[in-house]
């Protein structure tokens, strides 16, 4: 599978280094006058088959990013009142705007995917597909969460980003 993102790779091997791509978040951080300190940020790594997150920890916003091999597909954010979208809806298709089973479905073909995982996507991306939460503390506030997650979507440059109009 090859993606126009650069983050080509085989299937079941995440190319992309989350200790490093932190170190350098650190760096845009400091320059936008944000001071984090060791212990700010926590990494869960939750490489496929995996089990989504049953709740968003108390006192926590997360940048999660979905990954297939070497392509990431999604990156997104929640703050600490968004539980449904950290749990549970980028596995059910009909069940948000911009839902990463949404997007594979609506690109099932280049991705291979038949009648039978289309129709249990959900399944089908806790199976096959890594995840990666970032956790950082509620009192950083959402501009830090913001920043994290364009300073990760301009990294990664996950396929599906957003709603399919806005994309390029």
């Amino acid at each position: 599978m090859g993606s126009v993102c650069g983050n080509v790779g085989s299937r079941g091997a995440m190319t992309w280094d989350p200790k490093e791509v932190l170190a350098d978040f650190a760096t845009v951080a400091r320059l936008a006058g944000v001071t984090l300190v060791a212990g700010d940020i926590r990494v869960e790594e939750l490489p496929a088959p995996h089990t989504p997150p049953t709740r968003l920890p108390a006192g926590q916003m997360a940048v999660y990013v979905f990954s297939l091999g070497g392509d990431v597909l999604k990156v997104g954010k929640v703050g600490p009142k968004s539980q449904a979208r950290y749990t549970s809806q980028h596995y059910n298709p009909g069940s948000a705007q911009s839902t990463l089973a949404a997007s594979m479905i609506g690109d099932a073909e280049r991705l291979g995917l038949g009648d039978a995982e289309r129709a249990e996507i959900g399944n089908w991306i806790r199976t096959n597909v890594d995840r990666v939460n970032i956790l950082i503390p509620v009192d950083h506030g959402v501009p830090v969460l913001t920043l994290l997650e364009s300073f990760l979507q301009c990294r990664l440059r996950p396929r599906y980003e957003g709603v399919q109009s806005q994309r390029g």
